[in-house]
């Protein structure tokens, strides 16, 4: 473990901070306005690094080179491409700053705050509102939001693994230093504030990753073996183009559009940025449903989660509860254990939504406390010290129930929360470290409490069955307590309930036992983490939903960690996607989100790679000999505009069907292209040739059937890869027809034709465009049963 130091200067003894009352708010303002402004952490990507990752791309260089030779050296008008890609470029940035904008938002409701003490009275307060002198209140799940000394703490254990690396929590007492950036795990206290923002311990170090990060994605990852893969054919392709074309001698006027068509038509201009602006678009849909995504991939990984784990309480349930009833103990009276139970819930310090709920049945005025052990989810209890005596609250398997016994087992079954209460004669400061409850503790009741089912908690359930994603409850609850609940919403295989309290240490049992078991009760934070790790190692891409500290072990080891936007500081920290709104119902549309982008974009993606496969056709079979070049650059730029560039902004956004494989991304690709490409080159050239050389057309008008063969087939391709029944494939086909027709526009229209040098239709280019569309078509159709349009994908 990284030995931690700080040089914090000491506060002057004149305006020491008051550990009751925390700073006046008079001279908390006078320190504010005395230090310069503290900077806001940015919440998502900095506008620089949008316009940097939609401009300064590689493909845009080879573009932007492309298109500086030939505005040099050939015709202006070959170089509209140059137009193409500014303003895909200039979409592509305006969707991400909207989408910035929207997060920027939603990252403000959640941004880490303080308890700040001023004038005795506590309220939450941003960083930049805090300042050196300030009193600060720790809970369970707080984070430390500015360096201090700690001035008073019970059982007050921090999180610094984001500044040691070091993963156990680390006990802290009066006197001791708290970090910026670290978190609260156990227990309560209070600390003054000796350093803030850029001051701070965690602001100084260098080359630290404030939050967890994820490894790169399955797509990502497949993106960038394929662009890797483009250049390296784009490289050797165009060293050989370039080359043949100076051993023939051929003018550079006429070398240029011919080494600028072929490369062009290699490179996937608009992919990169589609996959950027789809990414963009879906983070604002999220947005608007309340949700904050904290990492770039966070869309993927909804589309990917085949395993989802929970906690019952908040997502299942609602957050709150409330007292059912109290079942005091053999000569007990209910009015002596609600009495209790009242003064109990009132006095201590660290309240939780039990104690909130019995607070709210039960009213009491708090009394004095001597000592307190705060409860974890380690311990399963907690205590006070009233009166000289030791009153503790806790699982009820943890105490001598005699008569009691078959009430909890009976309540338990029945989905209910049940807790025991009791008296030792313990001293609280023997307690603090250990882990069992006092020998001498004397139960006196149980006291019951009910969690109502969220009302769409049923549809959420069946959503994600119908979808392939299991369900896995991991709760601190007695496991047929979380069971009945389980089977109460629809969940199939909740009658498969273990005690998460003794699972097995050896990791093959215990990946046996994940993959066959759903619904986990008592089980500890370590035990949450066990089990999300071995659904991992088992190939499974886990999802976890967690709200409190108890889950955050688990979020760390998740694929996907998802926070409820109620929950702890610590638990938003390190979460991939945090639900502002708390609203568990609509992650099943965030999952239908993920999985229709992806899918979309996986189609898309074969148009453009169809693209590059053709070029890769159309160089090696007539590029590297002295026959014109059928296409050029302006031609590549009208035809993929009309059937890749302009569909596929409206295909990937729209709704779709069907399977969504991220591990066989580029394979499914690959399938698709290769046979397209090599089916529309043979389509091209074989009209072209045959206009060239035998019915003996003029040089444009034969590259006039060479571009329309290829936009025809292209049209197809469209038709094969995205029409189905229903409304879907008349959209599909309306929106085919309109390209078409701005094709024929272009024909018709002189001022166009001329600048596109593309001649009027005759009998003889419509005839042998016919013929060249039906060998490359009839090619596709022979060949796999995907290219052919209106089969359900």
């Amino acid at each position: 473990m990284r030995t931690i130091s700080t040089a914090c200067a000491p506060t002057p003894k004149s305006a020491r901070t008051s550990v009751q009352h925390g700073l006046t708010e008079a001279e908390a303002a006078r320190r504010l306005a005395a230090r310069s402004p503290v900077p806001r952490e940015s919440s998502s990507r900095s506008y620089a690094s949008i316009v940097r990752a939609n401009v300064l791309t590689v493909f845009n260089l080879i573009l932007g080179i492309m298109g500086g030779l030939t505005l040099a050296f050939a015709d202006w008008e070959d170089a509209l491409f140059l137009g193409v890609l500014l303003s895909n470029s200039a979409i592509g940035i305006v969707q991400e700053v909207r989408a910035k904008r929207a997060l920027d938002r939603l990252a403000a409701l959640v941004r880490a705050t303080g308890k700040v003490v001023r004038d005795g009275q506590s309220r939450a307060l941003s960083v930049d509102e805090i300042v050196v002198g300030d009193l600060i209140k720790l809970a369970p799940g707080d984070q430390i939001v500015a360096d201090g000394i700690v001035l008073g703490a019970a059982d007050l254990s921090l999180d610094e693994s984001v500044l040691t690396g070091e993963s156990r929590s680390v006990s802290r007492s009066p006197g001791g230093k708290v970090l910026s950036s670290s978190f609260v795990t156990e227990g309560s206290g209070s600390y003054e504030v000796t350093a803030v923002g850029p001051d701070s311990y965690a602001a100084r170090i260098t080359g630290e990753a404030r939050r967890f990060r994820h490894p790169r994605s399955p797509l990502e990852l497949a993106l960038n073996r394929l662009l890797l893969a483009l250049l390296a054919l784009i490289v050797p392709l165009g060293a050989l183009t370039g080359f043949a074309l100076w051993e023939r001698d051929t003018p550079l006027r006429e070398a240029m559009p011919t080494a600028v068509a072929s490369v062009v038509t290699l490179v996937p201009e608009g992919l990169i940025l589609l996959a950027s602006l789809t990414f963009a678009v879906s983070a604002l849909r999220m947005a608007r449903r309340g949700a904050l995504a904290q990492q770039l991939n966070a869309i993927e990984s909804f589309a990917s989660v085949d395993v989802l784990c929970l906690d019952k309480t908040g997502t299942l349930t609602e957050a709150g509860l409330e007292v059912v009833r109290v079942v005091p103990s053999a000569g007990v009276s209910a009015e002596r254990l609600t009495a209790d139970l009242a003064r109990y819930a009132a006095s201590t310090p660290s309240r939780n939504a039990t104690l909130e709920a019995i607070s709210k049945s039960f009213a009491s005025e708090p009394a004095t406390v001597g000592r307190q052990v705060p409860f974890s989810s380690r311990r399963r209890w907690s205590a006070l010290e009233l009166d000289d005596r030791l009153a503790v609250l806790g699982a009820p398997e943890l105490f001598r129930l005699d008569g009691l016994g078959s009430v909890a087992t009976d309540e338990a079954r029945r989905g209910r929360r049940v807790l025991a209460f009791g008296w030792a004669g313990a001293r609280a400061e023997e307690l603090s470290a250990a882990d069992g409850v006092p020998g001498d503790l004397q139960t006196t009741g149980l006291v019951i409490l009910a969690e109502r089912l969220r009302p769409d908690a049923r549809e959420t359930v069946a959503f994600f069955q119908e979808q392939g994603v299991e369900l896995k409850i991991l709760s601190g609850d007695r496991a047929d307590t979380v069971a009945s609940i389980a089977e109460e919403v629809g969940l199939r295989s909740a009658v498969q309930a273990r005690d998460g309290s003794d699972l097995p240490d050896d990791p093959g049992d215990l990946r046996k036992l994940v993959l066959e078991t759903a619904v986990f009760g008592r089980i500890s934070p370590a035990g949450k983490r066990r089990v999300v790790e071995a659904l991992r190692d088992a190939g499974r891409y886990v999802a976890m939903v967690g709200d409190g500290v108890n889950d955050v072990p688990a979020l760390k080891a998740a694929r996907l960690a998802i926070a409820q936007g109620s929950g702890t500081q610590m638990a938003k920290s390190v979460s991939d996607v945090v639900l502002v709104r708390g609203d568990f119902s609509s992650v099943p549309a965030m999952v239908a989100e993920g999985r229709k982008v992806l899918r979309n974009l996986q189609r898309v993606a074969k148009l453009f790679l169809t693209k590059s496969a053709f070029a890769t056709f159309l160089i090696l079979s007539i590029g590297l000999t002295p026959t014109a070049y059928p296409l050029l650059p302006r031609h590549l730029t009208l035809i993929a505009s009309l059937t890749i560039g302009i569909p596929s902004f409206f295909l990937a956004l729209a709704t779709s069907s069907g399977p969504y494989e991220p591990q066989r991304f580029l394979r499914e690709i690959a399938r698709f292209a290769v046979p397209a490409g090599t089916a529309a080159g043979l389509g091209v050239v074989a009209s072209y040739l045959f206009a060239l050389n035998v019915a003996d057309l003029p040089l444009q008008e034969s590259r006039t059937v060479a571009a329309t063969v290829l936009l025809v087939v292209g049209l197809y391709l469209v038709l094969a890869l995205e029409a189905s029944a229903g409304r879907r494939g008349v959209a599909v086909t309306i929106l085919c027809v309109l390209m078409g027709s701005l094709y024929l526009l272009v024909l018709v229209v002189p001022w166009a034709r001329e600048f596109f040098a593309l001649s009027a239709p005759t009998f003889g280019i419509v005839g042998i465009t016919l013929a060249g569309s039906v060998i490359a078509i009839a090619g596709l159709a022979v060949t796999d049963d995907r290219f052919v349009p209106g089969r359900e994908r």
